[in-house]
Order: C-alpha cells, then structure tokens, then sequence
C-alpha cells in the first residue's frame, strides 16, 4: 500500500500552485488611470491584481464626456463620434474584473464590451492592435453629445471640470441616474 508521507498543508499548497487564474487587458480612460483619483482600486491587493501594461489610444473614435454633479468622465458608445481617446491599458485578473464590475456597475449603469486599442512601441512608432475590455455608456441621453468632448482625461485638467468623490466606495451608488441615462 502507498503511504503519503508529506503533511496536509504542504500538500494544499502544491495543489494550489496548479491552480491559475485568468487575466483580462482592461482599457481605462478616466479615474482609475495611473495619478487619478480611483487608481488605488487597480493597487488594492483585496480587489485582485492590478499591472500597469501599456499606453493606449482607442482605434475607434468615441466621444469622452465629463458629466453630472461629480464631475465623472464618461466614454459613450457612439462609435466614430468624438476622438481617438487616450487612456492605459492594465492586466487584471478575475477578482480584480469582478470588482471593477462592481465599481462601474456593470450591466446596470456601464456597460462593459472589448474594443481594440492601439498601443505603440517605446519609440512612438509601429503601432499594433489590442484586445482589451472597455466600460462604456451605452444608453446615454442624447444631449450629452453637446458638451465638450475630449481625447483625454485627467481629474485637475485645463476643463476646470474637477472629480468629486462622493465619500462612498462607489459613487454609482450616488449618481442620478436620470442625468445621464436615457429612458428604456
């Protein structure tokens, strides 16, 4: 008979090792980039794993908008409308996904679907295509299309248009949603 000499929690542990998580590329274009006011939640090790991949720019043009009493950027699914926008790619994991989903509200307010962003060489050149998820707002009202648009976002930029956390872990909580979504 074969006798299994090593102890229980080492034996987990190889087992554990096996097991892999997916990962996902993740476009951002607003708060939660690098030096913005939600970028901690890509960096809090109890959401998942967050890692800075790239510099990005969407291939397709869409309209980036700053909206409601918080100031919040928001990308609008209106695709060739607006401008090729700036953002930063990011490799998540699942929890990671999952947690964003949350913060986004994701299918409710966001909606979250892949696009293909180009990402350039360290020299500005040869530029190549990735697939990465993107939070979108999809059923907007029509009038948001009249404010300014922009091809990148930063919280204190020359807009004057300054982010305003809500004090909650996720100020979708807070929002009105009749200020930028559309009736169903």
């Amino acid at each position: 008979m074969f006798k299994l000499s090593l102890p229980v929690p080492k034996l987990i542990g190889l087992q554990l090792q096996t097991i892999r998580t997916m990962t996902h590329k993740i476009f951002v274009y607003g708060t939660l980039k690098r030096g913005e006011p939600n970028y901690y939640w890509l960096t809090d090790k109890e959401n998942g794993v967050g890692k800075f991949v790239s510099d990005g720019r969407t291939k397709t043009r869409y309209p980036l908008i700053i909206a409601t009493k918080y100031n919040i950027p928001f990308l609008l699914y209106k695709p060739g409308s607006g401008h090729n926008v700036m953002g930063e790619i990011f490799e998540v994991d699942d929890t990671m996904l999952s947690k964003l989903d949350i913060l986004e509200d994701h299918p409710k307010y966001y909606i979250r679907e892949i696009d293909e962003i180009m990402v350039a060489d360290a020299e500005g050149k040869n530029q190549e295509s990735m697939k990465c998820w993107v939070y979108f707002l999809k059923n907007f009202k029509e009038e948001l299309l009249s404010r300014p648009q922009f091809e990148s976002y930063s919280a204190t930029g020359p807009h004057g248009l300054v982010y305003m956390d809500s004090n909650n872990e996720s100020v979708i909580e807070d929002l009105d949603e009749d200020d930028v979504l559309a009736q169903s």
